[in-house]
């Protein structure tokens, strides 16, 4: 195989770059074993990397389907035509410097802050695996760990090459480092990713398909403990098993203060929900943003020093989430002894069986104590299963790869909105369409990395704005592409029809994917077998309209 590389990297205070494979502060061994290349660094000094790039000559044709995997759950995902312009879904507003903004954390839940967007048709770039499709046929590259690092992958079809990078800023060694391991496979679509999550080690999951309830779609932060209790009787009365109930942010007093209860809202504390949801045998759910503090909680009032910096010794603002967030430091002891305390209080005083970790991407933030975003990642996502222990973990707004084989379930797509229009202002933003996308383009993960979170669908006619023969397209698609299946509606109000389509969307089993693409434009078709029978299902991403 013909192929490039460089190293960008600094070392006794000044910064070089090199091809080759021995200098003076360094040697590279590179192993080439069946479709596996693997390259280390064997450091003579101290190093400090900020990238290393690997380049493949791969010729392009019109024909072919490029897949990019966004940088983390919520980042849009899916196949492209060699000549299309990936800012189709690049944020709004253009012709500035997008880095300026972050302070506001505007794009604080993307990558934009550490890697450039391309702005020419034919670029397209994503995280730790990606491939070429022509027809059935896959050409796969996957990263097989990122512990050193993110593996940034981007198919450059106007130039006839594929790039691999690994971010390494911030990384600092003395030891020998494998920097790269690369899977590159050519196979059929299932038989590349079942030999892909194999080269991983990736253990299946442990649970089963499930569906259930959530508070966020229809209360968001206002949920309280009457609204529980009513949903509650409700969806267990409905005919049909349900299997988790889980109440999502707004119990707490403020993002942070995890064992502080909002004693206005929930008077009676998180305990007796948690006995409540079992006793109409259902697994009882809470949602957690383990690495995310508000400047309004007690433990950025009392513990500024467990909050990531950066090397400047500055805090470090997160995103624009709850009117602003930090992130907290997952190398400080006390860090790590606070996160304990809230699972153990969590899942063994309160009796919680599962619970929703989300925004976990702000651990990584930036790169800390000489190690990557990836490394960070990888390590945070280690701990908190730790911590869990055999407990249900569903995994939200993470960088897939660190959480393969760490949760039971994960969420591969935006927030669905309110709405079926794309009125996303980022990568990351709440959207319909988005995470549509991504629920067909991210279904290879399903079974093999995690079960697949779709994200909710949603039936009922109040407080929403897409009319229910759009209403049903999502429920489909979770259903066909997805394994958890929530939904986050007052179900005593729902109609006979929204009734059956619920029992008809939670009842059927997984279905077979033959295959799903973009027939034309803007149009999906997906077909699949299902119950003994072939079907397809084909609309219109842009308008809803069932085709």
């Amino acid at each position: 195989m013909k192929y490039s590389f460089n190293f960008i990297y600094s070392a006794n205070g000044t910064l070089k770059s090199t091809g080759n494979t021995d200098n003076s502060d360094f040697s590279v061994e590179i192993k080439e074993n069946d479709n596996i290349i693997e390259f280390t660094v064997k450091p003579n000094t101290e190093i400090q990397f900020t990238k290393f790039a690997m380049k493949i000559p791969y010729r392009f044709n019109s024909a072919q389907r490029i897949f990019t995997n966004g940088y983390q759950s919520w980042t849009v995902s899916k196949e492209y035509s060699p000549n299309d312009k990936m800012d189709e879904f690049s944020p709004r507003v253009m012709g500035i410097e997008k880095k300026r903004f972050n302070p506001l954390g505007i794009w604080g839940a993307g990558d934009l802050t550490f890697h450039p967007y391309p702005e020419k048709p034919g670029i397209f770039y994503g995280y730790s695996y990606g491939y070429v499709r022509n027809g059935n046929e896959l050409f796969l590259l996957g990263s097989l760990s990122e512990r050193t690092g993110y593996t940034i992958i981007t198919f450059d079809s106007a130039a006839d090459c594929i790039t691999i990078e690994k971010d390494l800023e911030g990384v600092k060694i003395k030891d020998d480092m494998l920097v790269l391991s690369l899977a590159m496979l050519n196979g059929d679509y299932n038989s590349v990713f079942d030999e892909y999550f194999r080269l991983m080690n990736i253990p299946k999951p442990r649970v089963n398909r499930q569906c259930g309830y959530t508070t966020w779609y229809n209360y968001y932060t206002s949920v309280t403990e009457d609204i529980v209790m009513n949903d509650l009787n409700a969806i267990s009365q409905l005919g049909t098993k349900i299997d988790i109930f889980q109440i999502d942010d707004g119990y707490e007093r403020t993002v942070g203060d995890w064992l502080e209860t909002d004693k206005r809202k929930f008077p009676n504390g998180m305990k007796v929900i948690a006995d409540s949801i079992h006793k109409k045998n259902m697994l009882a759910g809470l949602w957690l943003a383990p690495f995310a503090v508000t400047p309004k909680s007690h433990i950025y009032k009392k513990h500024k020093d467990w909050l990531v910096r950066d090397e400047k010794g500055r805090i470090h603002f997160a995103s624009h989430n709850w009117g602003g967030f930090y992130a907290l430091d997952i190398y400080n002891e006390e860090v790590r002894a606070y996160i304990r305390k809230v699972f153990d209080t969590v899942l063994n005083d309160w009796g919680y069986d599962m619970v929703k970790l989300d925004f976990l991407y702000a651990c990584s933030i930036i790169p800390i104590h000489g190690k990557s975003r990836g490394e960070i990642m990888c390590v945070a996502m280690d701990f908190l299963r730790e911590c869990c222990g055999d407990k249900i973990i569903l995994g939200c707004g993470v960088p897939l790869a660190p959480a393969f084989g760490k949760v039971d379930f994960c969420r591969i797509g935006a927030d669905v909105g309110l709405c079926w229009e794309n009125k996303a202002f980022s990568r990351e933003d709440v959207s319909t369409q988005h995470t549509l996308m991504n629920t067909i383009f991210r279904r290879h993960l399903d079974g093999r990395a995690f079960l697949n979170d779709p994200d909710v669908f949603l039936l009922r006619d109040n407080n929403i704005k897409m009319p229910i023969n759009k209403r049903e397209i999502v429920a489909q698609v979770n259903s066909l592409c997805g394994n958890l299946l929530f939904v986050s509606d007052d179900v005593s109000k729902y109609n006979e029809q929204q009734k059956q389509i619920f029992i008809d969307t939670v009842t059927n089993p997984k279905a077979e994917i033959k295959n799903a693409e973009f027939i034309k434009n803007r149009i999906i078709k997906i077909d699949y077998s299902l119950n003994n029978r072939t079907d397809s299902l084909t609309f219109d991403l842009s308008t809803g309209e069932r085709l």
